[in-house]
């Protein structure tokens, strides 16, 4: 049996590992899924998008403005769970145009400065949620 396999039937018979981490009070209850959830000492967060304010241009100063939307957004979901951007151990970037990766970087560091900085992947995508020019997911361990 893999280890992936292996990991999927152990939470799905024990219910108790895998629980929804509080809502922010941002969050819609309609969405069908949970802000995060923790297994364990980790804290899967869903992906949060970075929407660009109304009138701002995607690839101008609204690019940055999302990239903070989404980083504060995360940062907020880590604070409700006891959490800070210091426990965030990796992170997947969503970029509807890489093109944007240069000034992604520029307005992620921030974000982490004085602490480790997480393992990463990034890829472009073809389309996220809303029209968003990206989406970024992290994983937070509490130890």
């Amino acid at each position: 049996m893999t280890r992936l396999l292996a990991t999927a039937l152990l939470l799905s018979a024990s219910p108790a590992l895998a629980q929804p981490a509080p809502a922010p009070q941002a969050m819609p209850a309609k969405l069908p899924f949970s802000p995060a959830v923790r297994v364990g000492d980790l804290l899967y967060l869903s992906g949060q998008i970075g929407q660009v304010p109304q009138g701002m241009d995607v690839h101008k100063e609204g690019f940055d403005a999302a990239v903070k939307g989404a980083m504060d957004s995360i940062g907020k979901i880590l604070a409700d769970n006891g959490l800070d951007f210091g426990h965030v151990v990796k992170c997947t970037v969503m970029l509807d145009d890489m093109a944007d990766w240069p000034r992604f970087n520029a307005a992620y560091l921030p974000y982490f400065e004085g602490k480790r900085l997480p393992a990463r992947s990034a890829f472009g995508v073809d389309g996220l949620a809303l029209g968003a020019p990206l989406e970024v997911e992290c994983i937070a361990a509490f130890t």
